[in-house]
C-alpha cells in the first residue's frame, strides 16, 4: 500500500500529483533536562522539565499533471497529522519552514517539515458520557494510553461540584451558567470556548488519567459528566 498522511482532516491522496516518497521514522521524543551544578558538591544535579517538541520529515515527489500550488498550500500551517504507518495516532504540529520544490527531469521533489508536539494521541476516540442520577455515584474511564493523559472533562450542573480520581480529590468548581468545561491540556476552565474562561471558579488540580482504568467519582449538584479520555503516548 502506497504512503499517505492525514493533515487536517485532509488526505493525501485525494491531491492530483502528488506522491508520499518516505514517511518519517518513529522516534522517542528526547526528555528535555534542566542541569545545575552546585557549589562544592561533585557532579551536577538534574531535573526532567517535560519532553522536547521536535520535527518529522516528510519526502513528497510531484508527477503528472501536479498544481504545485495546491500542494503547497496543503503543506501549511497548524492542525493534526496522522502518517499511514500509525494509522490510529494522530500529532499536533505545525508547518512553518518554507518548501523548495526541487525540479528533477520529469517531476519535483521534496522535504516537508512538521514541527510536532512530543505526545501522539487516538484517532476517533469516543468520550464518556453519563447522566446523573442518585444510584450513578461514579463513572470507569480508560486511559487506552501508555502516558499519564489530561483529559477533557464537561460538567452540567449547578453551585459547587467536586471531582475525584481514583480515590483522590483533583478539583472543586462552582458551576454558576449551567455547565463549565475542565481542559487539563490547556489547564483552562471555560463554557464554550477560552474566551469565556471560568478559571476563578474553580480550585484544586487539573485531573489527570493513570494508564488503564480510572474511576471518577462527584459530590455536589451534578446532572451530567462527559469526559475525554485524551489518550497519549510518547
Amino acid at each position: 500500500m502506497s504512503n499517505y498522511l492525514i493533515w487536517k482532516g485532509q488526505d493525501s491522496r485525494n491531491l492530483k500529483g502528488l506522491l508520499i516518497s518516505e514517511l518519517p521514522h518513529i522516534v522517542r521524543p528526547a526528555m528535555r533536562m534542566q542541569v545545575v551544578e552546585i557549589e562544592g558538591r561533585d557532579g551536577d544535579v538534574s531535573d526532567d522539565i517535560g519532553y522536547a517538541a521536535y520535527d518529522k520529515l516528510v519526502k513528497i515527489g510531484l508527477y503528472d499533471n501536479y498544481d504545485v500550488d495546491r500542494i503547497s498550500h496543503f503543506f501549511s500551517g497548524t492542525g493534526r497529522v496522522t502518517f499511514s504507518n500509525e494509522p490510529n495516532k494522530y500529532y499536533e504540529a505545525e508547518i512553518t519552514e518554507q518548501i523548495d520544490f526541487e525540479r528533477l527531469v520529469r517531476f519535483r521533489t521534496a522535504v516537508v517539515k512538521f514541527h510536532t508536539q512530543p505526545f501522539k494521541y487516538l484517532v476517533d476516540e469516543q468520550p464518556v458520557e453519563c447522566d446523573v442520577t442518585e444510584e450513578i455515584k461514579e463513572i470507569k474511564v480508560i486511559n487506552s494510553g501508555l502516558e499519564e493523559s489530561k483529559p477533557i472533562i464537561t460538567l452540567t450542573g449547578k453551585d459547587t461540584v467536586e471531582i475525584s480520581v481514583n480515590g483522590h480529590a483533583q478539583f472543586q468548581i462552582n458551576i454558576d451558567d449551567g455547565y463549565v468545561t475542565i481542559n487539563s491540556r490547556m489547564e483552562e476552565c471555560y463554557k464554550d470556548n477560552t474566551y469565556n474562561l471560568k478559571n476563578h471558579n474553580m480550585g484544586g488540580e487539573f485531573p489527570v488519567l493513570q494508564p488503564g482504568e480510572n474511576t471518577i467519582t462527584w459530590t455536589g449538584n451534578l446532572k451530567k459528566i462527559k469526559v475525554e479520555p485524551e489518550s497519549r503516548w510518547l
